[in-house]
């Protein structure tokens, strides 16, 4: 089984150098990119684009999914999870110092022009 992009909870979005990030917006999908789990609970079909007429763009396709057993996918894709969330806080930071520089950087310039 593949990912249910018709379900309301598929996300997908696709960043300028052309990756494309899929996954379950209530974090269900514990292989994803590569499928949804068999009889999720929270499959609930998407209901906002009935009728509409769906364009030519084609999203990149998926790699297969890495020969990872069953059991040890869903620990890997946890692991790299974790790695991802541990560096937020320095990320959040580093951004948060630059925009406090730019900021005392503007409230300078403008001072200077009064």
């Amino acid at each position: 089984m593949a990912m249910r992009e018709e379900c309301k909870h598929f996300q997908s979005r696709t960043y300028d150098s052309g990756e494309v990030a899929r996954f379950c917006s209530l974090d269900l999908a514990p292989d994803a990119p590569w499928k949804c789990p068999e009889n999720c609970p929270s499959y609930q079909p998407r209901m906002a684009d009935v009728g509409w007429e769906h364009g030519s763009l084609v999203e990149p396709a998926i790699e297969d999914m890495p020969p990872v057993p069953d059991d040890d996918a869903a620990t890997l894709l946890d692991s790299a999870e974790d790695i991802v969330n541990a560096a937020g806080p320095a990320i959040l930071a580093d951004v948060e110092a630059e925009e406090a520089r730019q900021q005392r950087s503007r409230s300078r310039w403008w001072r200077k022009r009064r």
